[in-house]
């Protein structure tokens, strides 16, 4: 694995057609609690990410011409990691992304776990199912699968090993042949995962490219790819569609959210669900797409749920992601810390009660930092940015309302429709507001992806996406049905009477 750490610089290459390649130029990667590089990735140039694409144009017959049950035992193979890896890995996405050192550990354990829940469907890859013949239809047809090609994942910066889980182990299953690219601003972690990953399956089968956007057209308008799977924002995706169109790439987008939690007057309040909503507003210092982003409060327990958040919110440390003291890191970059600022900023300006907590680091090391006090919004104007837009940070808007239908005409009324929630003692009454809400993944009394079911399928409605992850669905969004036909002479014969 060409990935090392000299004098504490920690260094990726490009891994194409089954070898390291390294670059003329690269990228600087920097460390968000403190502002200093602590490192660099291979930048790729168009030449590059055109190999990588041949590559896996190249790899493609061989490897979908395996059955499922191979591909899937050489996947799992090529996932198992050993300890100084895992540690490494981990200690590494801190780095690079801020997150304190238990949810970096989860994150990068991720393609490992995931890849053996997804074999676990290798059965399930290339069954068919048999029409037989009926009244006006003489032909019995096999409906069947088949894998799409060359496919493309580009990966995001917050959890970028557990979001390339989402996809990578279902694309190579499915028998399709990968490009991936990490996140520019984080890309270590992710490409030591990857291209070690890449090292034990045939050349070819995963390629792993890094650099600026303006070299990366060809992972998504190259007329060889047959479809391109991203995780980012709005506008990001709009531009992946853009480029898709010129080949009719298919594309499988998740654009982010800003799901909306609904606590009703009967919302449990005890330490367990409060704790729960807690770590599903403010996970990694609130930079996960599904967290809860907007909760809306029966008029009747406001005091209680902001009493519980703010004697959490009170133990915040903020600080260096690998110190083992830290509670929340700092955002990832200085352009969102400024805008997170901003939210809070409007609604204290525009008369909302904002409590904000914790204190900046004092460390010297630590005052170039993205660092964000983590904030409550109380009873913001819904038109407030803090409750239209997605801060993408610590910092949540409380909106208390006086029925249920008003609180899921609030909810549901935004742009996004990634996930949701409804909160309540009577789980049939909660379950009956949760089947109202326009969004792709809802839970009771619960938030977040810790909760997710990993066989059920995972995806946004309105501008939060397209496609589905996960289970059995998210194989087929890697494979084409093909139908085969054979004609029935007997049932032929009675048509023709």
């Amino acid at each position: 694995m060409t990935a090392s750490t000299i004098e504490n610089a920690i260094t990726t290459d490009l891994f194409i057609g089954g070898r390291h390649r390294t670059t003329a130029q690269s990228l600087p990667v920097i460390d968000p609690a403190r502002g200093t590089v602590i490192g660099s990735a291979a930048a790729a140039n168009a030449e590059d990410v055109m190999d990588a694409v041949a590559a896996a144009c190249d790899a493609f017959p061989a490897w979908s011409a395996l059955t499922a049950e191979d591909r899937g035992a050489m996947i799992l193979a090529a996932v198992k990691r050993g300890a100084e890896e895992a540690a490494e890995d981990a200690r590494i996405l801190s780095l690079e992304n801020g997150k304190i050192l238990a949810e970096c550990i989860r994150d990068t354990s991720m393609l490992e776990r995931r890849s053996h829940h997804v074999v676990g469907l290798a059965h399930r890859v290339d069954e068919s199912t048999w029409l037989t013949s009926e009244p006006g239809v003489p032909t019995d047809t096999e409906v069947g699968y088949q894998p799409l090609g060359v496919v493309t994942i580009i990966v995001p910066f917050n959890w970028p090993v557990g979001i390339l889980s989402t996809a990578l182990p279902y694309a190579l299953l499915a028998g399709n042949t990968v490009v991936v690219k990490p996140p520019p601003s984080a890309p270590l972690a992710t490409t030591r995962v990857a291209a070690r990953m890449a090292e034990l399956l045939p050349p070819g089968v995963l390629n792993v490219v890094t650099g600026t956007d303006a070299n990366m057209g060809a992972l998504i308008s190259h007329p060889e790819v047959a479809k391109v799977c991203f995780t980012g924002s709005v506008n990001g995706g709009k531009r992946i569609m853009a480029l898709a169109a010129e080949s009719l790439t298919r594309v499988t987008l998740e654009l982010g959210g800003n799901d909306a939690a609904i606590l009703l007057d009967d919302a449990p309040v005890d330490d367990a669900h409060m704790d729960r909503l807690f770590a599903a507003v403010f996970a990694s210092t609130g930079q996960i797409c599904m967290n809860a982003k907007r909760l809306y409060v029966h008029r009747s327990r406001v005091d209680d749920i902001v009493d519980a958040l703010s004697q959490r919110l009170s133990k915040t440390v903020l600080g260096a992601g690998l110190d083992p003291a830290t509670t929340m890191g700092p955002v990832h970059t200085a352009h969102q810390k400024a805008f997170v600022e901003e939210l809070v900023a409007e609604a204290r300006e525009a008369g909302a009660a904002v409590r904000e907590f914790g204190e900046l680091p004092s460390d010297p090391e630590l005052r170039a930092g993205n660092f964000v006090r983590p904030a409550i919004v109380v009873d913001p104007d819904p038109s407030l940015r803090v409750v239209a837009e997605e801060p993408f940070g610590p910092v949540v808007p409380i909106i208390p309302f006086d029925t249920e239908e008003e609180a899921v005409g609030l909810a549901n009324d935004n742009w996004a429709g990634l996930g949701g929630s409804v909160w309540s003692a009577d789980e049939d009454r909660a379950a009956r507001l949760g089947r109202q809400l326009v969004c792709g993944y809802v839970w009771i009394n619960d938030h977040g992806a810790p909760r997710l079911d990993l066989r059920a399928p995972f995806g946004g409605m309105k501008q939060s996406g397209m496609g589905r992850e996960q289970g059995i669905e998210g194989i087929r969004a890697f494979q084409d049905t093909r139908s085969i036909a054979r004609l029935n002479l007997r049932a032929l014969a009675e048509l023709s009477r």
